[in-house]
């Protein structure tokens, strides 16, 4: 059974019965050829006529069909153009998400160094603040130069009264040795006058 139907299948294309009505139609023309009578000419006429209307309409359904295919392959060639398409477009968004991704990362990575330096600063006085204490201590760096240099003038003064002072010392000694030799002179004159009268 089955090849038998396998092999009409093979035999009548789609199956439609074309080839079966086309043997009809031969068998009814020949019949219509041999007939007798008027009436049964007329009969296989008839018959003729319906058989070659079924043809048409099968060949029309053919056609339609085929026309349908055609077009139905156009519409699945434009269809798949446009996934091809489509799978493009996915393929560009995915690597541009992908970029967006590393983008991101990369924001996310800054973000997070941004709040360790924000963290570590604020740690830190402010501007203002330091700028107030460099201030102050330039004002006392100040102050003190001021006085290193009064101490050193008052330093200066004492090395150059000191220096007066000893200057004075040394002579004074000077003086002081000389009396003495003057002394000794006239005590060593008078012994001597006394030690030696005048006759």
């Amino acid at each position: 059974m089955y090849e038998v139907i396998r092999k009409r299948l093979l035999i009548d294309g789609d199956g439609a019965g074309d080839d079966r009505r086309i043997n009809l139609l031969v068998k009814s023309f020949i019949k219509w050829c041999n007939s007798g009578s008027q009436e049964e000419g007329y009969s296989q006429y008839q018959r003729m006529l319906s058989t070659l209307s079924q043809c048409e309409f099968s060949m029309g359904k053919t056609l339609l069909v085929y026309d349908m295919n055609l077009r139905e392959m156009e519409n699945y060639e434009k269809i798949y153009k446009e996934i091809e398409c489509s799978i493009a477009g996915a393929h560009e968004k995915i690597a541009e998400c992908k970029k967006q991704i590393l983008q991101a990362k990369r924001i996310r990575k800054n973000r997070q160094e941004y709040d360790a330096l924000a963290k570590v600063i604020q740690h830190h006085p402010d501007r203002h603040e330091t700028l107030k204490e460099l201030e102050a201590l330039g004002k006392e760096l100040e102050h003190l130069s001021h006085i290193k240099e009064s101490v050193e003038d008052k330093l200066e003064l004492r090395r150059k009264q000191f220096h007066v002072l000893l200057s004075t010392i040394h002579e004074l000694q000077q003086t002081l040795e000389n009396d003495d030799k003057l002394s000794e002179v006239e005590e060593a004159q008078e012994s001597a006058m006394e030690a030696d009268p005048k006759p």
